[in-house]
Parts: C-alpha cells; structure tokens; sequence
C-alpha cells in the first residue's frame, strides 16, 4: 500500500486556481507521484470561493479579497480545522509554496509565515511530514520527505496489525 500524502491540488495540474489554470510541478507528479497516494484539496475552492475567483492575499494574519475587500479569514479557519479532520490519516502533505491558504513559509501578510489552511495543518497535525513543491526540487529535502512519509506509513501499517 503506498502512503497517504495530501498535496494542494494545483500542483496536480488541477485547474483550480483564481484564474483558472494550475502550477503543475514536475517534482510533485513525476517524481514523487509515482511512489505515494495523492490526496488532493484546494481550500479555496473547496470552501465555495469557485473557479475563477477573486484574489486573495494575507493582510496582518487576515485573508481579504483583493478587488472586494471581504474578509475570508474565519470562514477559511473553520473549513480547514474540518477539513483537515476529515481527510483521516495522511503520511505527509505537499503544500503550494507562498499561498495565503496553502504557503508553508514566507508568505507574505501571515504572522507565522504560513498561509492560513497551513497553519491549521501544522497546528493540528504538529508530527505530520509538510514540505512544498520547491523543497521537493531539493534532492536532499525530497528524500528527507520520502524517508519521513514512508516511516509514517510503516508505523501506522504496524499499529493497524496490533
């Protein structure tokens, strides 16, 4: 059985972004593909804000529209605490580099440096393995990763048969 790993979909090649198109990587499809289940999610879809849409960029910790102004930020934080419950077990997740919902590091507005759907994963999934498409571009970080989302699978295959 191969690992569960989450991954933003766009970097699927999902044409899930706000103007309709994708940020496929090569790393994520065809290099790691090959070895994990991906379970994809895009929070801002997901959460209704549709195809196309609306910008959003992270001001002061708060998501807002770029064009309208409106304020997405408590909306994104509940969808993404039960999101990320229902998404059940997972060995790793792979997150869109510098996104207000799905940035790991340096985006720019978030307090912590994490967009918001991020945030709440590391929060709340604190031993899961995260890193984005431009870490996987590293051979050195993907093989950490790999290595990580396989010993995470490993030991949830060994509680399983307990």
């Amino acid at each position: 059985m191969k690992p569960r790993v989450g991954v933003s979909a766009c970097l699927l090649g999902d044409p899930v972004r706000y103007d309709g198109g994708h940020k496929r990587s090569r790393a994520v499809v065809d290099t790691v593909g090959p070895e994990v289940e991906w379970v994809p999610v895009c929070p801002e879809v997901e959460l209704g804000m549709g195809v196309p849409r609306e910008p959003v960029a992270l001001i002061a910790g708060r998501m807002i529209g770029s064009i309208s102004g409106r304020d997405h930020t408590d909306a994104m934080n509940r969808f993404a605490e039960a999101r990320i419950a229902a998404l059940g077990p997972l060995d790793g997740y792979v997150l869109k580099s510098r996104s207000p919902s799905c940035g790991l590091l340096d985006v720019p507005g978030a307090p912590d440096g994490s967009g918001l759907f991020a945030s709440a994963l590391r929060r709340l999934r604190p031993d899961l393995p995260v890193i984005d498409e431009i870490g996987l571009e590293d051979d050195d970080r993907r093989r950490a990763f790999l290595a990580a989302v396989r010993a995470s699978a490993a030991a949830a295959a060994g509680a399983r048969t307990r």
